[in-house]
């Protein structure tokens, strides 16, 4: 698509089961920027183990697996929960409502992604209350895993956010798309 250099953390999706931390630089030609980047990588010795090594081998073998059912399902719960009553947002490219539709469809072929946010009506505290009441969704601050994820961003973040109080991040795992979107409408429902 252009660009001269790209990273990957592998650590995420390239690995997918949350036990290495790697990854990944890489350049379009192998010019003096390149020579620069592979002298530091040899001098720090910034290279993974066997054993890493390995993890990150098992996980890419599984990967073109892992991302058509993360993008399947996160798709179909953005469609979802765009019509919740209490969902404010959902941010998600393969959304055509979403401000980069255009560009992700022309770039992200085989879908647009395991990650999307909704945010709760209510703010905070009903953010916070959904979050907390999901079964299947862990807590947790990470993404690319085969289990599904989810945070409250701003808390994460500290008072100095700029994100919606009421925004929930959510990592889409392997799980059955059916199963997580009970458990996100259930924790969504005004019922205790």
């Amino acid at each position: 698509m252009g660009a001269d250099i790209v990273v990957h953390s592998a650590t995420k999706y390239l690995n997918g089961h949350s036990d290495v931390l790697a990854g990944a630089a890489l350049t379009a030609a192998d010019d003096d920027f390149w020579k620069r980047v592979a002298f530091n990588r040899d001098y720090h010795g910034g290279l993974l183990n066997p054993f890493q090594a390995s993890l990150l081998l098992r996980g890419m073998r599984t990967l073109h697996l892992r991302i058509a059912r993360s993008c399947a399902s996160a798709m179909a719960l953005a469609e979802v929960l765009q019509r919740h009553p209490r969902v404010a947002a959902v941010y998600y490219p393969g959304l055509p409502t979403h401000p980069g539709h255009a560009l992700a469809a022309r770039q992200m072929a085989g879908g647009f992604g395991g990650m999307l946010s909704i945010v709760v009506a209510g703010g905070a505290s009903e953010a916070q209350r959904t979050l907390t009441r999901t079964r299947l969704w862990k807590p947790a601050t990470s993404l690319g895993g085969v289990e599904s994820l989810i945070e409250r961003r701003e808390a994460v973040e500290g008072p100095d956010s700029h994100v919606d109080p009421g925004l929930l991040r959510l990592s889409v795992g392997v799980e059955a798309t059916a199963d997580l979107l009970d458990d996100l409408l259930a924790a969504l429902s005004t019922a205790n």
